[in-house]
């Protein structure tokens, strides 16, 4: 195996662009099924990134990484639900996740810290990890990509990293999906958000203590994620197309919006703003493919959805834990890598669009909380089978286990490819 300068080989079975959740999550199950991984990222960890709250589904690929017991003991915000001011009635209502599944609560995160402790788990299991690694480009032959070229700041010397698979979790940078791919941007939901954190900031009264509050107002919702030590994050979410018409800016908007507000204007009432103002553009997209020769998407270099229920990290983390799946049998069959990557791109697509779907039909606050209640109910159990609130907190969990996403097979692929092999191959 050859070796580049810095003593990190040169050939790899996969190489992943990118160590956020998605990326830290397959690599560190490819690296624990003894496959040679390779994680290149832009920037040094920990390192800031928006997305702090976070739904039960995200404990389902922690669990496989044995991350539960450092979750707990790294003292993150336990998050047991939500509470909304949405809809046609203007008084808050909620719900608890302990109705929706088999975890109860998920948690209030820094990312910095979250997204250091999964890559850190990986590198345990042996993936190579090479930070500040800027991508340059993929390496391709014969129509495949094989690999890619890449540069570590501070040197201008290129570095070449080859592989049987690249997979891009580059996240919405897409370093691979924005030159083999076409965007497709989700014109409904063609957003920007403008947010920033308060000190001292009160909390929901009783039960509701650790829920993230979203209040929804005639040109958008605010979010409140209590962080941690009267540390609050809050952000206004309105569309890109009104907030460029507005005569305000960002900043003011949401002051004025604040203003405005009902719950949350009374949970900042004695906070003071400890921070400046971050913002975001057409969060909402889906890429027209999620794989190819040699390649695959995974996390938010695929697909994103609207921040509403904070399924960005718990969609990175799923779907990368059931592409190192798929990947580890297409290392060791290389026959059927395109039809297995299709069921992968196939279930995840299917996966996304029921939360896009669902987040869509909420966006229209003329209606009751029932109303919401059953649209969930008819994306996740059509059959009536449970209670409709019921079918909601699952939703909006993350914890549909019935979702093709959790239960990909390529058994029948391997065994119909042996059965059509030629004798003695």
């Amino acid at each position: 195996m050859s070796s580049n300068l810095y003593g990190i080989p040169g050939d790899f079975d996969v190489v992943v662009i990118g160590g956020g959740p998605a990326g830290a999550t397959l690599s560190a199950l490819l690296s624990e099924r003894g496959r040679r991984v390779l994680v290149l990222d832009r920037e040094r960890f920990p390192r800031y990134h928006i997305g702090e709250s976070l739904i039960p589904g995200f404990m389902r690929p922690m669990e496989e990484l044995k991350l539960l017991d450092r979750l707990e003991q790294r003292g993150f915000e336990k998050k047991h639900g939500g509470t909304l001011v949405w809809g046609a009635q203007k008084i808050p209502w909620g719900f608890s996740f302990i109705e929706g599944g088999p975890y109860s609560y998920s948690y209030h995160v820094r990312r910095a810290d979250l997204d250091s402790l999964i890559l850190d788990r990986s590198r345990e299991l042996g993936t190579h990890v090479i930070e500040e690694a800027t991508v340059k480009e993929a390496i391709e032959e014969d129509g495949r990509i094989v690999g890619v070229r890449y540069t570590i700041r501070g040197s201008e010397e290129v570095q070449e990293a080859r592989a049987a698979l690249v997979v891009d979790a580059s996240g919405q940078a897409r370093v691979l999906g924005r030159k083999l791919t076409n965007v497709n941007w989700h014109e409904d939901m063609r957003n920007v958000a403008v947010w920033t954190y308060f000190d001292n900031a009160a909390r929901l009264p009783g039960d509701e203590y650790t829920n993230i509050l979203i209040e929804g107002l005639e040109g958008g919702w605010f979010w409140g994620i209590p962080i941690d030590k009267g540390t609050m994050s809050v952000g206004y979410v309105t569309a890109s197309a009104a907030a460029a018409a507005a005569d305000d800016s960002l900043e003011d908007l949401f002051r004025t919006q604040l203003a405005r507000s009902s719950q949350l204007k009374e949970l900042l009432r004695d906070a003071r703003q400890s921070s400046g103002f971050r913002s975001a553009r057409d969060w909402s997209y889906t890429c027209d493919r999620f794989y190819g020769p040699g390649w695959a998407l995974v996390g938010d270099a695929a697909a994103f959805v609207d921040p509403l229920f904070s399924t960005g990290v718990a969609l990175a983390t799923l779907a990368g834990s059931a592409l190192s799946k798929i990947v580890d049998k297409v290392l060791e069959h290389p026959e059927i890598e395109e039809a297995a990557l299709e069921r992968y791109a196939t279930a995840y697509r299917a996966f996304f669009d029921e939360i896009r779907t669902f987040v869509g039909k909420f966006y229209d606050r003329t209606k009751y909380k029932e109303f919401y209640w059953e649209q969930a109910q008819t994306i996740v159990d059509p059959n009536r089978e449970r209670d409709p609130r019921e079918d909601f907190v699952t939703l909006v969990s993350g914890l549909s286990g019935r979702h093709p996403l959790f239960n990909i097979s390529v058994d029948d692929l391997i065994a119909e490819r042996a059965a059509t092999a030629p004798v003695g191959a």
